[in-house]
């Protein structure tokens, strides 16, 4: 998650006879949902869920309570009863078969709902979480089927549906279903081989849909100067504008749905001219780069996004490496500011400590990037790590991330590394890692020189200044 300051704050949780397995019918017959999207009388989202018969199971449950205040359960005969929702749970009654419920788009009276999750934008277009809507079973396991169709609104969900409209999802999609969209505009921008499907959320003061996908085209080229080729074939991006800004990127988030759903809140006011300077998207389509950390590691995570950001602009020719060199000494300024005298460890234990955690990962991900490089004299490099574990799969752990960094090196490195940062304050080996790069930091501003390793700094930003000449 990426967003401006003051707006950094807008989840897998019958049987056998003799010894031939037989298959439980709920595991046979999928889970239907048939979702229609409304206007009448305000925005929202009609959700009818078909349980198979005849083990349905008791409990379901909204994995972020949404604005749902009740549930109607259907039973074979015909006869109805009306469930509420404690703390998001519904218990549902043995013999029901079909539970409805509405969820409002639109909370506020006079209209405009701002909230990522549970609802927000326009007359009729929508953005939404998946896990604020759906109502799903207390246990879904990875073998669960599930069917969605969506009617009433052209609707960008992170799946594809097959000819008939018809989304064919595994347990694993319930419990993290991404953002959706419903409504608005459609545009695409290709990077390579990939396509980011774009949703358009609402109206823009001066830009053209045009612009908007050109400006996603841009990041997304530039996610290719960190890996060799861009992570997914498609994902899905949905664009909200925010009324009364003109920020290129105001906040944005990455839903770790199979694929990745993205969402980016934009200054309506937002000029083409001002993507220049953005770093909200590319952040958002960096963190594609690395896999999800089970247990999540946000500074890690959080760290090798920010790091890239600049890099990657550099490299892109976006920025200069003395911008891109003077954006992360400020940020570094900014982490150091915000952890105080306090080791690393402490720092990334304080949960919304944003310019902390942040901050201290992205001064970790250069020390080991850093590292990587001098310990195989140039041969390996941060970015190896993230293709090698490409291929080991969309999940990681700390110490399946570990494991890559000491086989890229050639030697272990990352658990000592590690070590010594955690023990200590945080940025205490910030002075001398970016002296030794040529990096001095004056009143006037960063200024890059020639010293031992610079040349080491000119392969990570992917430039040569004037600076280093003679």
């Amino acid at each position: 998650m990426a967003a401006r300051a003051g707006l950094l704050w807008l989840v897998l949780t019958l049987g056998a006879c003799a010894s031939v397995p037989v298959t439980p019918p709920w595991e046979d017959l999928p889970l239907r949902y048939n979702v229609t999207y409304t206007h009448d009388p305000s925005p929202r989202l009609n959700v009818e869920v078909v349980l198979p018969p005849p083990l349905a199971p008791r409990l379901f449950l909204f994995r972020q309570p949404g604005r749902a205040s009740s549930v109607v359960a259907t039973f074979g005969n015909g006869s109805r009863v009306e469930l509420f929702p404690r703390n998001g749970q519904v218990s549902v009654p043995e013999g029901a078969r079909v539970l409805r419920y509405h969820h409002p788009l639109d909370s506020s009276p006079g209209g405009g709902g701002r909230h990522l999750f549970g609802g927000m934008g326009e007359g009729d277009a929508w953005h939404v979480a998946g896990k604020a809507y759906l109502l799903t079973p207390g246990r879904v396991t990875p073998d669960l089927r599930v069917e969605l169709t969506v009617s009433g609104a052209d609707a960008l969900l992170p799946w594809k549906p097959d000819a008939r409209g018809v989304y064919h999802l595994r347990g694993e999609d319930l419990i993290d279903a991404g953002f959706h969209a419903f409504g608005g505009r459609r545009c695409e921008a290709r990077v390579g081989a990939s396509v980011l499907e774009v949703a358009l959320l609402g109206r823009f003061t001066h830009l053209s849909d045009a612009e908007l996908c050109a400006w996603l085209e841009q990041a997304g080229r530039e996610v290719v100067t960190v890996r060799k080729a861009f992570p997914f074939p498609r994902v899905t991006v949905r664009i909200v504008p925010v009324p009364g800004d003109d920020a290129p990127g105001v906040f944005g988030m990455v839903q770790w749905s199979s694929p990745p759903s993205i969402s980016i809140l934009v200054g309506q006011d937002a000029t083409a001219a001002s993507f220049a300077k953005d770093w909200v998207a590319i952040h958002e389509l960096l963190h594609l780069t690395h896999p999800t950390l089970m247990p999540r590691v946000a500074w890690l995570t959080e760290g090798l996004a920010t790091y890239y950001t600049e890099l990657a602009r550099a490299r892109s020719g976006r920025q200069t490496s003395q911008r891109a060199w003077q954006e992360l000494t400020e940020g570094f300024a900014r982490g150091q500011a915000a952890a105080g005298s306090r080791t690393m460890e402490e720092v990334v234990a304080e949960e919304r400590n944003f310019q902390g955690i942040y901050w201290t990962g992205a001064f970790f991900a250069l020390h080991l990037d850093v590292e990587l490089r001098r310990v195989t004299h140039g041969r390996a490099r941060l970015e190896d790590v993230l293709e090698l574990l490409a291929t080991r799969g969309p999940t990681a752990s700390l110490e399946g991330f570990g494991a890559a960094v000491d086989t890229v090196a050639g030697q272990p490195l990352f658990d000592a590394l590690l070590a010594r940062h955690l023990q200590r304050p945080a940025f205490s080996e910030l002075a001398p890692l970016l002296e030794n790069l040529g990096v001095r930091i004056d009143p006037g501003g960063v200024k890059l020189h020639a010293a031992p390793g610079s040349g080491l700094r000119e392969a990570l930003d992917g430039g040569r200044t004037p600076d280093d000449a003679g």
